[in-house]
């Protein structure tokens, strides 16, 4: 077969243009950059807001392995089945970060025949937003180290401040550094550090935004540490929030892109799902739900991840309700959980996951059962999308299936549009539209007017697992001091390892009898949540031994090659 790049390269796209008159976009509420891709002005929401919401879709998956199990190719897949079948879909995923791009991951826009393209812009610059948002961030940072050379008016108390810089590369020597050294011309030394751009608050804001007002205002209320007194000092006191929507303008629109089946794409924001909130952009949905019949939309890792910040937080931003969950699995990521195979990404896998063993699947799906689990806590129907590779047998997709049932789904259905497309996911579309029209009770896991504590521990031991919580005193304090600042009534974004239910990446399958360490906790008041830091969790990752940086080039005709 084909390599992803072959492939998309190779796709027959149509002009930007035309994808989005066929979604009913008119042709002065798109900026087109190139051919293939434009920007979307919020203008259409106005024009569109008596239109009835389309069906809501959100993909999720068990926890994955390091090399990823399929999500965004499910995605793109689904969405491209969905038309196959009668229904207009659209897709919304969020944009690849260049950290996992140039380093294990490679290219994330799918796979195979189910890709948004062209594949590599998507990947790699697209608009600019990523580079927009890191100038915005490191304005506000340059702002806050010159209004403490200039007198220091805000009284800012150097030791409290939690804004640090950040680049869009994984880069782990920028972790913790120290600035302003080389005398008084040079600032004022003090500890400081990188984190990768993604994971910007000015991101997260990006994402859960719903207009340029909002937008706006988000940017001012951002907190970058306190004062002498304890106060908080803001983006808006340093009176860099304007300056910094300016920056940004342009960002706050969807973009538009197709799938290797023309497909409507929306490609926007990208925040970290292990260190943010995980999801696309508000206003993405919005707009797609408005203009198809149904968003398909992802979000980022596990259920106990992407899909619970998806409900907690996002959900609660944009005032909508999805209609049912997808969760993706796979027989190699089941086997890895009955704890009896390592995957190391990178290295070649272990012989014994391509071999059929029902014990190691049977063991494993204690993940699935859990996931599920925390899927149904919400209230929405969940349909699972066995992604295929050619070693699956089908007893070992049938176990799957009956254990997938037993656990509350409303079925599981094998998913081959990594190498069919669209036409792969049809028996997977049919029943995904079945499941979005049941009855639902769709609820939020806490209120938000419950104690901070008492949120964190609802989401360690109703979602992860746990049998509790363990606050280190960084932790305490920082509770202790959003409490008092009047934070208290804000959902919760709990930042984790991605590859375990757990804080600990080597608990694999269904953890038990484990307590979950909080070792510090961050406030986003921008984006409006607070962030838990769990066990080692770092929010600059590092390069791998072998990173994915080697194999890109450009060959003799100027084409990317070795993106993925």
């Amino acid at each position: 077969m084909l390599s992803d790049l072959e492939i998309a390269q190779r796709a027959r796209l149509r002009p930007i243009g035309e994808i989005a008159a066929g979604l009913g976009i008119l042709e002065d509420e798109i900026e087109v950059y190139g051919k293939h891709k434009a920007k979307v002005a919020l203008s259409v929401l106005k024009r569109l807001e008596g239109r009835p919401n389309g069906i809501y879709v959100d993909v999720t998956a068990i926890t994955p392995t390091p090399l990823g199990e399929g999500k965004t190719t499910t995605t793109i897949g689904l969405s491209m089945a969905l038309n196959r079948v009668g229904t207009r879909a659209i897709a919304a995923i969020r944009q690849p970060s260049l950290g996992p791009v140039f380093g294990i991951k490679g290219g994330a826009a799918g796979g195979g025949y189910a890709q948004v393209v062209p594949m590599e812009e998507c990947n790699l610059h697209l608009t600019g937003d990523v580079h927009a948002i890191s100038l915005a961030h490191n304005l506000l940072a340059a702002m806050i180290d010159n209004s403490i050379t200039h007198g220091n008016t805000l009284g800012i108390d150097p030791l409290t401040i939690t804004w640090p810089r950040v680049v869009d590369l994984s880069d782990r020597a920028l972790r913790k550094i120290v600035i302003g050294l080389g005398g008084k011309e040079n600032g004022s030394p003090r500890e400081s550090g990188f984190d990768i751009a993604v994971a910007s608050e000015v991101m997260a804001i990006l994402a859960l935004t719903t207009g340029l007002k909002d937008f706006r205002a988000r940017l001012g209320r951002i907190v970058i540490g306190l004062n002498g007194e304890g106060k908080a000092v803001t983006a808006e006191a340093l009176r860099t929030a304007g300056a910094m929507a300016v920056l940004l303008k342009d960002t706050i629109k969807p973009t538009l892109l197709q799938t290797t089946e023309n497909t409507p794409v929306f490609v926007h924001a990208g925040p970290f799902a292990n260190i943010a909130h995980g999801n696309s952009s508000v206003i993405a949905d919005l707009v797609g739900l408005k203009v198809a019949d149904c968003v398909v939309t992802e979000s980022g890792f596990g259920a106990d991840m992407g899909m619970e910040k998806f409900m907690n937080i996002k959900c609660r931003a944009a005032g909508l309700v999805p209609d049912a969950v997808v969760m993706v699995a796979t027989v190699r990521a089941l086997k890895m959980h009955s704890g009896r195979f390592r995957v190391v990404a990178g290295r070649p896998l272990d012989p014994g996951l391509m071999r059929e063993d029902l014990k190691a699947v049977d063991e494993g799906c204690g993940n699935l059962d859990k996931q599920i689990e925390n899927a149904r806590l919400f209230g929405v129907p969940v349909v699972i999308a066995i992604n295929s590779f050619p070693s699956d047998t089908e007893a070992e997709l049938n176990l799957i299936r009956e254990r997938a049932i037993t656990a509350g789904a409303e079925g599981a259905y094998r998913s081959d549009v990594w190498a069919q497309g669209g036409a792969g996911g049809e028996e997977l579309a049919t029943a995904v539209v079945a499941a979005a029209k049941k009855p639902k009770q769709f609820r939020f896991l806490y209120e938000l007017d419950r104690p901070l504590k008492e949120k964190i521990e609802t989401i360690a031991t109703r979602i992860y697992g746990a049998d509790g919580v363990d606050y280190l005193p960084a932790a305490e304090q920082a509770i202790r001091t959003y409490t008092e600042l009047g934070y208290g009534d804000l959902p919760i974004c709990m930042a984790k390892t991605h590859l375990s239910l757990s804080h600990d990446p080597a608990l694999k399958g269904r953890p038990r009898g484990f307590r979950v360490p909080i070792r510090e906790v961050r406030a986003s008041l921008g984006a409006g949540f607070l962030s838990p830091l769990l066990g080692d969790l770092r929010t600059m990752p590092g390069l791998p031994s072998a990173p994915n940086t080697w194999k890109i080039d450009l060959d003799e005709d100027g084409n990317v090659v070795g993106l993925f």
